[in-house]
């Protein structure tokens, strides 16, 4: 019997599509800058119902104020929010920290701190103006992210969907063992040049919510003004 030798037959090498790779990669990248643009420009599109005016330049945004430990100025102090806010008089008040509640934005006993200055860790009374219940402008600071990453537990995201109310929409206060109760009656955007949000008028009880928008960035500051309403 004679026999043979075939030599093996080498496996195929199975050969790697780089080119649908790529398309992945770019399908990925394109998935991320518009889940982080979208949400901004859908913002600018609607603003203007109570923008004051143009866009603001992000430049004007960011200058002057206080800095944090690398040089640059920290959002997280209400201080840098405007660049020109005057320094108002001190209000005599034992009470440190209250409460608010925001029912449609599921906010819950938010805890505010009169004259904080970490915005990541509670919301923040600027020094000076009205307390609640008082006549005048009771105004208070919070941060915004994107809308997708809000939580209303977390004070770096809690005034993410503030842009969302609208006039008649309800804000509760718990200040001093007493529950007041505002009603938003007027929406409007300023430059972080425009401090007559933190003018004081005694023709009634305000209260002022600050955030900055779109949410996200440092562009310009969002004004929710409520009225305060008996229950």
């Amino acid at each position: 019997m004679l026999y043979c030798y075939v030599k093996a037959i080498p496996p195929k090498k199975t050969k790697i599509n780089f080119r649908f790779f790529s398309y992945g990669l770019t399908a990925l990248g394109v998935f991320f800058i518009s889940n982080a643009t979208l949400p901004i420009l859908m913002y600018q599109l609607k603003s203007f119902q109570f923008s004051r005016g143009a866009f603001v330049n992000p430049v004007e945004s960011s200058y002057g104020g206080y800095s944090d430990y690398n040089g640059y100025n920290s959002y997280n102090n209400y201080k840098n929010w405007f660049a020109e806010a005057p320094k108002l008089p001190t209000r005599e008040t034992k009470i440190t920290h209250y409460n608010i509640s925001i029912p449609k934005l599921k906010i819950e006993n938010a805890v505010v701190a009169i004259g904080g200055e970490d915005l990541s860790e509670s919301l923040i009374q600027y020094p000076g103006t009205a307390l609640p219940g008082e006549y005048g402008n009771t105004v208070i600071f919070g941060h915004s992210v994107l809308p997708q990453f809000y939580n209303p537990k977390n004070y770096k995201t809690i005034f993410s969907t503030l842009p969302t109310l609208k006039e008649g929409d309800e804000i509760l206060v718990d200040f001093d063992g007493i529950r007041y109760r505002y009603v938003v009656v007027k929406m409007v955007e300023v430059s972080p040049n425009d401090v007559s949000v933190l003018e004081q008028r005694y023709d009634g009880e305000y209260l002022s919510l600050v955030t900055c928008v779109p949410p996200g960035t440092y562009l310009r500051r969002l004004i929710v003004k409520a009225k305060l309403v008996p229950f």
